[in-house]
């Protein structure tokens, strides 16, 4: 049994994972949490939390204590953190672990301050916090140190983050609160004003999955989608095809493309150029939208790379950077 250990977390929107130094990824949980309304006590975590989506009776609230990459509930998100710490430490622990959490380079000191904390309170030892760009870009395997440009552009659930790493550091780095969570909400909205027809979380997503693309299909795709009536309240099911989420999504993607644009345009010349010849590698659960990388290279003229596991780039960064931390010190906080 170890006496320290040392844990990376990846405090993401949509989902939680913690990497232990020695060993790798320990834990993957949706980060979602329900809690008793009436005392605040937490039900259930992760997996089991996100089950109950749309599916509690009033005294039960489901809730997603992260928001665009930045705490939105300190309480809930302590709560969370607590109890993912005691799945993988085990119940009782008499030393804290040291914890290194990864953040959006355009954090607020309050934000970041407030990561420390729920942190802190949940029962780390020490802790530290690193940008989720130069994370993603260590896990993906980017020669980080060396100086010459790459860019990184990291779609998780609630935020996009481009970036562009140089000598060890985010030189220039742009972020949008727009990700996967806004494409499924986009997708439920439009399915309610088009079809009279009311899905959940759960669903939208599965759209997203099965027949959402970046780019129009040669040959499109349907699928039907059981929901409720909106007018009746009845059960009702529809039949959606993919050039339909293609047109919903869109504007999204236009937003994600327009933050890659800016990036480059605040990016030292120098650095662009080596982009130019090396391309962008995109990561992030979001980034394995169908055809994402097509329309990106189409898009910005740039070639657009998706790593292998994708939405694991940020917490295997974080863990490389935590046990690694005499190498990444400066990037550390």
């Amino acid at each position: 049994m170890k006496l320290f250990r040392r844990l990376g977390i990846d405090l993401g929107t949509a989902n939680t994972r913690i990497w232990e130094a020695g060993v790798g990824v320990v834990l993957q949980e949706p980060s979602v949490v329900a809690i008793g309304v009436d005392d605040r006590r937490v039900l259930a975590v992760g997996s089991e939390a996100k089950k109950m989506l749309g599916k509690t009776p009033e005294y039960i609230e489901v809730i997603r204590p992260m928001k665009d990459g930045v705490i939105a509930d300190y309480e809930v998100t302590e709560a969370m953190i607590k109890q993912i710490l005691r799945q993988v430490m085990g119940q009782f622990w008499l030393i804290g672990p040291e914890v290194m959490v990864c953040v959006p380079a355009g954090v607020t000191q309050v934000e970041q301050k407030a990561v420390l904390d729920a942190t802190l309170a949940a029962g780390a030892r020490k802790a530290y916090l690193i940008d989720k760009p130069l994370a993603a870009a260590i896990g993906a395997k980017i020669p980080v140190s060396e100086p010459y440009g790459n860019m990184i552009v990291d779609i998780g659930g609630g935020a996009t983050e481009a970036a562009v790493i140089a000598l060890g550091g985010v030189v220039t780095h742009q972020t949008v609160r727009l990700g996967g969570n806004r494409l499924d909400e986009i997708i439920m909205e439009n399915i309610k004003k088009k079809y009279n027809v009311i899905i959940g979380e759960q669903t939208a997503e599965l759209i997203k999955i099965k027949i959402g693309s970046a780019t129009k299909l040669k040959r499109p795709e349907s699928m039907e989608v059981n929901g409720r009536d909106s007018v009746s309240g009845l059960p009702k099911a529809v039949s959606i095809d993919s050039e339909i989420v293609y047109e919903w999504i869109r504007p999204i993607l236009d937003g994600i493309i327009e933050i890659i644009r800016r990036t480059l345009e605040i990016t030292p010349p120098e650095l662009v150029a080596d982009i130019f010849d090396r391309g962008m590698v995109i990561s992030g659960g979001t980034s394995q939208l169908r055809n994402l990388n097509m329309l990106l290279t189409r898009e910005i003229g740039v070639s657009a790379h998706l790593v292998s596991e994708p939405q694991l780039s940020v917490i295997k960064g974080t863990g490389v950077a935590l046990e690694n931390m005499d190498s990444y010190w400066r990037a550390i906080r």
